[in-house]
């Protein structure tokens, strides 16, 4: 069985908070578990929407939340000023890459357009081999269905390998989430398809 140390967790998340309370307080639960488990938290360094309520959730509970912002958004005042370390960065392209090489593991909350993209960054990533971080989405009151659906679809229809689709870790509680990072194996069936 496979067992990965995971010291850090990249979580992509809404700068939104969603409608009703369920996605803030799945974000304030992943928070708390990340802390204890003791694994530090890799976002993208603002206070705004979900990721405010992470970060703030994590410090609360004890643990580290180092953020990663560009400089655009530092400079408009988004930066979460309680951080236990912050990283200002020139670009998006170089948030991300950042965010990946201090995290052992990604996350995905609910969030907009920018979530997405960056969980299929990471996703992508692991698919071509050049990196070996599992990736997991935090499918809170169903948000991740449709897209799950979506991703079903592409196996169906011959454009992903059903091995791929199987190394997502899917769950709607953030210590199963954690367990199941720790426990995934890395992808090794090609991407390509005969």
């Amino acid at each position: 069985m496979t067992t990965r140390r995971i010291r850090n967790i990249a979580v992509f998340c809404g700068s939104n908070t969603g409608e009703g309370d369920a996605y803030t307080t799945a974000a304030a639960a992943l928070g708390r578990a990340l802390a204890t488990r003791g694994i530090g938290l890799v976002y993208g360094g603002t206070m705004k929407g979900l990721m405010g309520v992470l970060a703030d959730s994590v410090l609360a509970s004890g643990g580290h939340a180092h953020g990663v912002i560009t400089r655009r958004l530092a400079d408009k005042g988004h930066l979460h000023q309680g951080l236990s370390r912050h990283e200002i960065v020139d670009a998006m392209g170089a948030r991300k890459a950042r965010m990946l090489d201090l995290a052992d593991a990604c996350i995905a909350l609910p969030g907009g357009i920018g979530t997405v993209e960056e969980f299929m960054e990471a996703w992508t990533l692991n698919q071509l081999g050049d990196i070996d971080k599992p990736v997991a989405l935090y499918d809170v009151a169903g948000f991740y269905q449709p897209f799950l659906a979506f991703i079903d679809s592409m196996v169906e229809r011959r454009f992903l390998p059903a091995a791929h689709r199987a190394g997502l870790v899917v769950a709607d509680d953030p210590m199963a989430l954690i367990d199941g990072l720790i426990a995934q194996p890395a992808i090794t069936v090609p991407k390509w398809m005969s």
